[in-house]
């Protein structure tokens, strides 16, 4: 069985035991977090909701807070002396899916 749900404004698949990373929830580690479920499917049978499945919910435990890559930015003007670096790292939760109620 799997589930598409929606979190921070992107939508994910996921089954039980996957392990996702969205933008950062403000949780402690080990807390569980709830996510409306958009779509779900099993064994060809695909219930669609509009625009969520009403009693249907994906429960995860937060695993961690992490950072995802070093994105550099540069900026440069030639022959006016003007160059700036900076850097930016977006922060994540890490979520493990524990359990599908469809």
């Amino acid at each position: 069985m799997y589930a598409i749900i929606a979190a921070g404004g992107r939508q994910y698949r996921v089954s039980q035991g996957d392990v996702i990373y969205v933008d950062k929830i403000n949780q402690d580690p080990e807390s569980t977090v709830t996510f409306d479920v958009l779509l779900t499917g099993n064994d060809g049978e695909i219930k669609v909701g509009n625009p969520v499945i009403e009693g249907a919910k994906v429960e995860g435990k937060v695993v961690a807070q992490v950072k995802g890559e070093k994105i550099i930015i540069g900026k440069y003007k030639s022959k006016k002396n003007y160059d700036r670096k900076t850097g930016h790292r977006q922060p994540y939760t890490k979520v493990e899916i524990t359990a599908i109620n469809a």
